[in-house]
């Protein structure tokens, strides 16, 4: 990221770009000793690490201020990222997590020595970096860091605030380009689902121990972690952010993710069993009783093609993605939905079917994630994807707990679109969100969970929002 800082710092580094040769002080060290004297790290040109740590970004003049009143970037992203109570450091507390009541438990459940507990849960709970690639200033219990998810610092942290630096030659020098919304997906769905890296997959077993269920919705979480203001300076340097294109970006990632670890067999089974991890959880933890009058606690989903009794996969990024190829990639539509229900149906034949339709199926959410990162938005398109989700060819498919958060979190992500797009008032949105909130209220538990309530607040909620089309 390029930062310009103040007029007196821009002053000092050009004072001593002109001095300092003169006493045989090259240009890389005028760089660490600008940023030095700004409290951040004195990283050289040259550096046998990667991982520079937090305390690199925390000077005064770079991230660290206490208020966000920076001339280019807000600069308080620090303090930001460190609140001990709001949803937006929850990263700096993910290490501290593990050391609390819940994690101790899960940690001696599962009978984790502290090299296991490190392999297995630092790679979400910490910027897991090897120690050979840690800098003198680099802490693990920092927790999520800068780094986790900007990229390990080392080559790019003196360009980043060079007063002539671009954001490309940033990304040049390994700056993750978080704009982009499929390489964001891609980093936030390391955690946020898992991925093949250590410590960043959660299993069956690590969830029967206590760890909570996994759910991602990326315009939604990225908005949680914002540090950043969008204004002129940065849709010049990285495009204005659409909120409906992260969203659509993020559900065709999470299905590619989550079918590209169910078709690995050291990620798809676990012993005998599948890996549960991929399944719907309350399809199976739900009240059973042994009475003469069975009473069901799931309804047939229209969606699955699977027998009676069929633990479901989780299929709630699915649900969203048939959406959004309906609404704004139909030209995908019918491939998709077929690929879908071909993997639903393959859950009835066996591994080896399920793992070669999950295949088709994470080829097919590839190309609509290309599709839709490369199309244009504006216009009706969140209107469009309201109206799908309260359609009948996508309604009826909110039988499951998992599925209608999703749904709630798509309809409000697309309520704030249009708010901000001038497309729907406040005024309007207010009322609108009565209906939303009942929504979010059919969903706050799934031991409250019903399925009927939800789809009614729900559809109320779209409907609203379709009349002022």
């Amino acid at each position: 990221m390029r930062n310009v800082f103040d007029g007196l710092r821009h002053a000092l580094a050009r004072n001593a770009a002109r001095v300092l040769p003169a006493l045989g002080i090259g240009s890389g060290a005028v760089a660490a000793l600008v940023l030095g004297m700004s409290g951040g790290e004195p990283v050289q040109a040259q550096n046998s690490y990667s991982f520079t740590g937090v305390a690199s970004c925390a000077g005064s003049t770079c991230h660290g201020r206490s208020e966000g009143n920076g001339a280019v970037v807000r600069q308080d992203e620090i303090a930001t990222w460190q609140s001990p109570s709001a949803v937006s450091g929850a990263h700096s507390r993910a290490y501290n997590i593990l050391q609390g009541r819940r994690g101790r438990q899960i940690v001696r459940t599962l009978g984790y020595n502290a090299q296991q507990e490190a392999e297995n849960c630092y790679g979400c709970h910490a910027t897991f970096a090897p120690v050979s690639q840690r800098g003198p200033r680099f802490q693990l219990d920092d927790g999520v860091g800068c780094e986790s998810c900007h990229g390990a610092a080392a080559g790019w942290l003196e360009s980043h605030y060079e007063v002539q630096g671009t954001h490309p030659n940033n990304v040049r020098n390994g700056l993750t380009p978080l704009e982009q919304p499929q390489a964001r997906a891609r980093v936030c769905l390391d955690c946020h689902y898992g991925s093949t890296d250590r410590g960043q997959f959660v299993t069956h077993s690590m969830m029967a121990a206590g760890h909570p269920r996994i759910t991602f919705e990326l315009d939604l979480f990225s908005s949680f972690q914002q540090h950043h203001d969008v204004d002129d300076d940065y849709i010049q340097r990285k495009g204005n952010p659409d909120s409906v294109r992260l969203w659509a970006v993020g559900q065709a990632e999470a299905v590619a993710r989550a079918t590209d670890l169910f078709a690995r067999p050291e990620y798809g089974t676990e012993g005998v069993f599948p890996q549960l991890y991929f399944y719907d959880c309350h399809s199976c933890h739900r009240q059973i009783t042994d009475g003469d009058e069975r009473r069901l606690t799931f309804e047939t989903n229209p969606g699955r093609p699977i027998t009676f009794g069929q633990p479901p996969f989780n299929d709630e990024n699915i649900i969203m993605l048939a959406t959004v190829s309906d609404a704004l990639a139909p030209a995908r539509a019918a491939s998709f939905r077929a690929a879908a229900r071909e993997f639903h149906d393959a859950m009835d034949q066996g591994r080896g079917p399920a793992q070669q339709a999950a295949i088709a199926l994470r080829t097919e959410a590839l190309a609509l994630s290309d599709a839709l990162a490369a199309r244009g938005y504006g216009g009706n398109d969140g209107f469009a994807v309201v109206a799908q989700i309260g359609s009948e060819a996508t309604s009826p498919r909110f039988t499951d707990y998992a599925g209608s958060v999703q749904a709630v979190m798509a309809v409000d992500t697309m309520l704030n679109a249009m708010v901000n797009e001038g497309r729907i008032t406040l005024g309007a949105a207010a009322g609108i969100r009565t209906n939303i909130n009942r929504a979010y209220d059919a969903v706050n538990s799934p031991t409250s969970y019903r399925p009927a309530a939800f789809r009614a607040a729900l559809g109320e909620a779209v409907s609203a929002i379709r009349r002022l089309r």
